[in-house]
């Protein structure tokens, strides 16, 4: 293994503690265990709250997404490890500004058990909560059972638009619902080079030949749909946007965002070899986009690979998709 820490051990309080001495007039710790990350200027009173959580190892989700107009705070776990229910109960009470607080995060089992234990605890503070799960990876599940699937990086744009409802001032029914009609809008699929590395086990999580990849992987290195030949970036954005439009058909017409997301170690420059494939396809299939989003939005710690998601628009998720927005990864002015 070659990383830049320390301890193992502390690589998730160390890195925090960066991100926040780097970025203090975006983010500040809160709670006990320094595991949540709040908005350093709290929102408007009566707004309400979006609060996620999950582990560490997918800057800038989770906690990247912090900010006016996406997060109120996250509660962030060891790498790959869900954080616990009381990091999450302390996450949400950050994040309550007297409206109620939306619970919005991916569909892995221990955020969803976390989360709902979290909601238990801060009934206690008489929090009206409500929760959002993304399960947008068409690869993990068919669609017949889709609340399977896992959450990728559909929850970025989820983040955006839910955090756009609240930040116009809409309440906590009008944003769940809102967040609810982008998290079923959106579908994501996968594709990966190489491993990552967990820092405190050491070594690559999975191993992947110098010449293969392997179709629909999760963020956490979980099986895909096939291993076989590493082929050409036109290939492989054919099947993966065969794989998307097969779950979530396009007309003539239609408006849709793509995002084509690195996993951590792909470049730049190979996303934009892949995008002009994208937008040939959408273009062909008559479809509009808007505002594309091409670079790292939710990575594997170093993984090579990429994920695309598409975002099926109408205008009230447009509308929410450019309204402003400001974190230390994104700002859309």
């Amino acid at each position: 293994m070659k990383k830049i820490l320390n301890d193992p051990t502390d690589y998730v309080d160390e890195m925090l503690a960066g991100l926040v001495a780097a970025h203090p007039g975006h983010y500040r710790l809160h709670g006990d265990t320094g595991r949540v990350v709040a908005r350093a200027t709290p929102g408007a009173a009566g707004k309400v709250g979006i609060v996620t959580g999950g582990g560490s190892g997918h800057l800038p989700v989770f906690t990247g997404y912090v900010g006016t107009g996406l997060l109120d705070a996250c509660a962030i776990g060891d790498v790959f490890a869900s954080p616990s229910a009381e990091q999450m109960a302390d996450a949400i009470r950050a994040a309550d500004q007297g409206a109620g607080v939306l619970r919005l995060y991916g569909n892995y089992g221990g955020d969803v058990m976390n989360f709902d234990m979290a909601g238990d605890l801060v009934e206690f503070d008489d929090i009206a909560c409500t929760t959002v799960v993304l399960a947008d990876d068409v690869a993990s599940a068919p669609p017949t059972e889709r609340e399977k699937r896992r959450g990728v990086a559909g929850m970025v744009y989820a983040f955006k638009i839910a955090g756009a409802a609240a930040e116009a001032g809409q309440d906590l029914a009008a944003v769940t619902r809102v967040a609810q009609k982008a998290a079923d809008a959106c579908r994501s699929v996968g594709a990966a080079l190489s491993s990552c590395t967990v820092p405190q086990a050491g070594k690559p999580t999975f191993h992947i030949a110098e010449d293969e990849m392997e179709m629909g992987m999760g963020i956490h290195g979980e099986p895909g749909v096939w291993r076989d030949k590493l082929r050409p970036a036109d290939a492989i954005a054919a099947e993966m946007m065969d794989r998307l439009l097969a779950d979530m058909p396009l007309a003539p017409g239609d408006r849709v965002s793509v995002l084509v997301n690195s996993l951590g170690a792909t470049p730049h420059e190979e996303l934009y070899i892949l995008f002009r494939s994208v937008k040939a396809r959408l273009e062909a299939a008559g479809a509009t986009i808007v505002m594309p989003l091409v670079g790292r939005y939710a990575t594997s710690m170093e993984m090579a690979g990429v994920s695309f998601t598409l975002l099926k628009l109408d205008d009230e998720l447009e509308g929410f998709l450019t309204a402003p927005c400001d974190c230390a990864f994104w700002s859309v002015a």
